[in-house]
């Protein structure tokens, strides 16, 4: 079996090729692939070249951890049947062409287990589970009537606030850019200039920007937590006297586990957590090139999607 993918030959250098897939095994499920979504956190730094030494990097790869499919093959005894929409968070099927991580593709051969079944209804917004589940990660144990500030106002920044409203308490989210100021969202969005407070119990920042920490320290009550929820290609430093003094916190979230897109799942199901309005542009993915520089380049591309659904 073969598919058409998305093959990032080396850095700034992308193209999409058919390659051969290893084949499945008694515990794998095969997904045609419907969608797929772009990330411009991680995929950029893999994109630009610029990603830090990561486990599975290196060139060619197929990239990818946000794709949505129908079952075609399956264990009738497995977690997932025919016909079945699911999410797949990337796979590893490619033989030689690395799978970092491994999603944009118009079919892939994943164990059954790690496909997370959705409504289909919900169409090609089901890719930003992988973002939500993210946002949930880092968003830990806030407790109703808090008064969080988000640093980032993309798509994890919008998904962590709409997490946070769920939550019961009420976000501040900082931006720096225009085009992502605007709009009625339920919740503060403003430039870090325009924020008069210095008293914040918990700042999340999902800007990738790793220079920030010392202003986002001052910016903290005594006691305060910053979380770490983007992926920053630079180290990351701060000078210690102010952190010292308001004996800070400093929290990583990593990548997301079973139990929080299960969580997530819940509430979009539920009604709880919309995913509506954060995917603005959608492109064939046989136009994956182009598509990619406009999800780097573009501020006011918030999400790219590549449909597959006439690229087999």
């Amino acid at each position: 079996m073969d598919a058409l993918a998305v093959i990032l030959e080396r850095p700034e250098h992308l193209s999409v090729q058919r390659l051969a897939l290893e084949p499945a095994c008694g515990s794998d499920a095969v997904v045609a692939i419907t969608w797929s979504g772009i990330s411009t956190g991680t995929e950029r730094l893999l994109w630009s070249g610029r990603m830090p030494p990561f486990p599975g990097m290196g060139y060619p790869l197929v990239p990818g951890y946000e794709s949505v499919g129908t079952v075609v093959e399956a264990d009738a005894a497995g977690s997932v049947r025919v016909g079945q929409t699911v999410f797949v968070p990337g796979a590893r099927c490619f033989g030689a062409v690395r799978g970092l991580f491994g999603g944009a593709a118009s079919h892939l051969i994943a164990p059954a287990a790690r496909l997370v079944p959705v409504d289909a209804a919900l169409g090609d917004t089901a890719c930003l589970l992988a973002l939500a589940a993210t946002a949930y990660r880092a968003l830990g144990g806030i407790q109703p009537g808090a008064t969080p500030l988000i640093v980032g106002h993309g798509v994890l920044g919008r998904l962590l606030a709409r997490l946070t409203l769920v939550a019961g308490a009420a976000p501040t989210v900082w931006e720096t850019n225009p085009l992502r100021l605007a709009g009625d969202h339920g919740y503060t969005v403003l430039t870090p200039e325009s924020d008069p407070r210095r008293d914040y119990a918990v700042i999340t920042d999902v800007s990738g920007d790793a220079s920030g920490l010392d202003a986002l320290i001052a910016r903290l009550a005594p006691g305060g937590e910053i979380v770490l929820a983007g992926f920053y290609e630079a180290p990351l430093s701060f000078a210690f006297p102010p952190a010292f003094m308001r004996e800070a916190r400093i929290r990583i979230s990593a990548e997301f586990k079973p139990a929080d897109l299960a969580a997530v799942t819940a509430l979009i199901d539920g009604g709880r957590l919309s995913l509506d309005g954060l995917i603005t542009h959608r492109v064939a993915a046989t136009e994956a090139e182009a598509a990619y520089r406009t999800a780097f380049t573009d501020p006011a591309c918030l999400k790219m999607i590549l449909d597959w659904r006439d690229a087999a």
